[in-house]
């Protein structure tokens, strides 16, 4: 089950290497930007540079809980307010550019905005505008272009985003194993609804991060230690008896994004006990799907997932984005025709703005593009370069931070925030947890604003993504901004 597109991927990462490198780093003293320093940034950058953001996002707060309306969007000391996006740049409303290694959270794979898109998007809406509520050329397009791509995607449905996408699989899965329980990796991000709303960010977190959600809802959700094939094993085992499993959800370079990464072989035997216990395996590739490559993490793998959930990058960028596609027993409880599936109880989704016009010629025309001008490819070859550059500079000033990719999804930890975990066995050691994952989440937002007051928006302060517009020059200027930000590093606890 060899991907026509495996090579656009040329290595990847030494996670048995990556894991002992992160052990040591939550054991090392936390490093980060020096006060000084940082308060050089605050008073040079952005309150000399950036007045514009600071007095727009106080006038927000007045309107916006919190003056943002996405996480991503918040940087310490204050948000700023970006207007542009071009190829691999920002340019923020005082007019700062920037290098985007944040990429819209990831879909960007061919560069922000670009033409051979934008002009397509743009005699759309002279035709037909944004959304009719009825059934549109695109939506054939858009699907069997995926299908073609995705060797285990007989059929698509788009939805309006991932975490939509996400609930659709449970459902289906539910219908088609007609078991209760849903498996996870401790972790891992399937979006922000109810049942998956759960161990998010660190493993073992249970429901403790998802404040506004009754305990009982998790009745039937369970998460496994990433990369750990008998935790899995034994949440299997253990449903046998409680209802049985309906699927496992699977981020396939690791939760969030391969921030704690996984094994080469890890997906094929998770594949394998999905299998054995009958549960369908549902791969969550909102980052990895034509990222790591054209075919997805599924056919760099070689595995064979039954439902697939795809994210922003399906509608381009633009507004609709997400979708679930699978194989066609499965995918046929989510039929709206009348003569699919006749006789099956069909699951309960919607959507009015899910597959419109704009969001299906906008994704269709991105996704023929970047397999065009090899997207993946020229991506996954700047991650790595980024990436050798990183861990050079960690060398040279003597730090303990890790950097590591799978392609174009790289990671540069300088605290590892998300490689605790929480024991539940042991519940005198959570309090420690907590109070160490909140110390060094503040220094990974100290060191964040360090690298956007030196031009370089990154995801978090910790995961950068690159795309098919970044040069080998574009790498090597970023690397020197973050020398600069490495040099002014010191001893913080």
């Amino acid at each position: 089950m060899e991907s026509l597109y495996s090579a656009e991927l040329k290595r990847y990462v030494d996670a048995e290497g990556v894991t002992k490198k992160l052990d040591a780093l939550i054991k090392a003293p936390v490093y980060s930007i020096s006060k000084a320093a940082l308060a050089d940034y605050e008073k040079n950058y952005f309150e000399a540079r950036c007045q514009k953001s600071k007095g727009m996002i106080e006038e927000a707060k007045s309107v916006i809980p919190g003056g943002v309306q996405h996480n991503l969007a918040f940087n310490y000391p204050f948000p700023l307010v970006f207007t542009r996006a071009s190829k691999n740049k920002l340019y923020d409303i005082d007019g700062n550019e920037y290098f985007d290694f944040l990429q819209a959270g990831g879909p960007t794979v061919l560069g922000s905005n670009p033409e051979e898109v934008r002009s397509k998007v743009i005699e759309l809406l002279n035709d037909c505008g944004p959304s009719t509520g009825l059934f549109h050329e695109y939506e054939y397009k858009l699907a069997k272009k995926i299908s073609d791509l995705f060797h285990t995607v007989d059929k698509f449905r788009m939805f309006g985003s991932g975490t939509e996408a996400c609930m659709a699989a449970v459902r289906v899965a539910r219908l088609a194993t007609k078991k209760k329980n849903i498996v996870k990796m401790g972790g891992a991000y399937h979006g922000w609804s109810d049942q998956l709303a759960y161990g998010i960010r660190i493993p073992g977190t249970k429901g403790l991060q998802s404040q506004g959600i009754p305990g009982f809802i998790f009745a039937h959700t369970q998460e496994f230690f990433p990369n750990d094939i008998d935790s899995l094993k034994r949440v299997l085992r253990r449903n046998q008896l409680h209802g049985g499993t309906a699927c496992v959800f699977m981020e396939p370079v690791g939760p969030e994004s391969g921030t704690r990464p996984l094994s080469r072989g890890f997906n094929a035997e998770v594949e394998a006990l999905c299998r054995k216990y009958g549960a369908l395996l549902v791969f969550d590739e909102v980052v990895t799907g034509f990222r790591v490559g054209m075919g997805g993490a599924q056919g760099y793998f070689s595995v064979s997932p039954d439902l697939t959930v795809f994210g922003k990058v399906v509608a381009g960028g633009y507004p609709g984005a997400g979708g679930l596609g699978g194989k066609k027993e499965y995918m046929r409880y989510l039929g709206a025709g009348l003569d699919e599936g006749v006789g099956i109880k069909k699951a309960l989704v919607g959507g009015t703005l899910a597959a419109t016009p704009l969001s299906c010629c906008a994704g269709y025309h991105m996704i023929c593009e970047m397999e065009k001008q090899k997207a993946p490819e020229k991506a996954n070859d700047m991650g790595d370069l980024l990436t050798d550059g990183l861990n050079a500079l960690i060398e040279k000033h003597k730090l303990p931070f890790v950097a590591h990719n799978v392609g174009s999804i790289c990671h540069l930890d300088t605290v590892g925030t998300m490689h605790f975990a929480i024991n539940w066995h042991k519940p005198w050691t959570i309090p420690n947890v907590l109070k160490e994952t909140s110390i060094r989440k503040k220094e990974m937002e100290h060191i964040g604003a360090a690298y956007m007051a030196e031009g370089l928006v990154t995801l978090a302060g910790n995961r950068l993504y690159t795309n098919a517009a970044y040069t080998k020059e574009d790498v090597d200027e970023a690397l020197r901004r973050f020398d600069s930000v490495f040099s002014r590093v010191e001893k913080i606890v």
